[in-house]
C-alpha cells in the first residue's frame, strides 16, 4: 500500500491514473523556507519532513512531495489572495521559470529522495489577462499561482522536462523510487 502524505487532489489523481492503490494520510508540516534556503533544498526538505511526519506501518510505502515555482529570484508558493496571484503572474509573464518538486519515498527504514526540475515558459500576458485569470479562483491552491492543466494552459508556449512535475508529481521519478524500494508494478 502506498500512503500519500499529501492533501493534493492532483497528486492523488496522477497516482490513481498510473494504476497505483493509495491511501491519503496528509502530513501536517509547516511550509516556510529559511532565509538562505534555495528552492531545490526547500522542496526536498519539505518532502522529507512530510514523509517522516506521516504515520505508517513498516510494510507501507510512504510517499511525500512538495512543489514550488522559482522565478526571477523568488520562490512562488500558493498565492494568499487574488492580488498575490496577480503579482506572481506578472513575474511569470514573458519569462521562463522553474517548477521544482521534491519527492521522498520511505519504506522499511530506508528512503529515496530527489528533486525534479521542469522549465516552463509563459507568453507575454496583458494586465487584463492577468487580472481575469487571478480572479478566476484557479490559481489559489497552486504553486506559482497557475494550473498548467487548466485555464492557464493557453499561456504556456514551452515545457522542457516532465509535464506531470508541473501538475504536481513527477510520476516517472516516483515509479523509479518505488521499483528501487521493491514495490510491485501496477497493472
Amino acid at each position: 500500500m502506498i500512503v500519500l502524505a499529501s492533501q493534493s487532489p492532483r497528486r492523488r489523481e496522477i497516482l490513481l491514473n498510473a494504476g497505483f492503490s493509495i491511501e491519503v494520510r496528509p502530513a501536517n508540516v509547516e511550509e516556510i523556507p529559511s532565509e538562505s534556503e534555495d528552492p531545490e533544498a526547500y522542496v526536498l526538505r519539505l518532502a522529507r519532513d512530510k514523509a517522516a511526519a506521516s504515520e505508517a506501518r513498516t510494510e507501507e510505502f510512504v510517499l511525500a512531495a512538495d512543489t514550488t515555482v522559482a522565478a526571477a529570484g523568488h520562490i512562488l508558493e500558493k498565492p494568499h489572495s487574488v492580488e498575490d496571484a496577480a503579482r506572481m503572474l506578472r513575474l511569470l509573464s514573458g519569462r521562463t521559470h522553474q517548477v521544482l518538486t521534491g519527492v521522498c519515498l520511505r519504506h522499511g527504514g530506508r528512503e529515496w529522495c530527489g528533486v525534479e526540475s521542469t522549465q516552463v515558459r509563459f507568453v507575454e500576458l496583458s494586465e487584463a489577462e492577468i487580472l481575469a485569470y487571478a480572479g478566476s479562483g484557479e490559481p489559489m491552491d497552486k504553486a506559482g499561482g497557475y494550473a498548467i492543466q487548466g485555464l492557464a494552459s493557453k499561456f504556456i508556449d514551452r515545457v522542457e522536462g516532465c509535464y506531470f512535475n508541473v501538475v504536481g508529481l513527477p510520476i516517472s521519478l516516483v515509479y523509479r523510487f518505488l521499483k528501487e524500494a521493491g514495490y510491485g508494478a501496477p497493472a
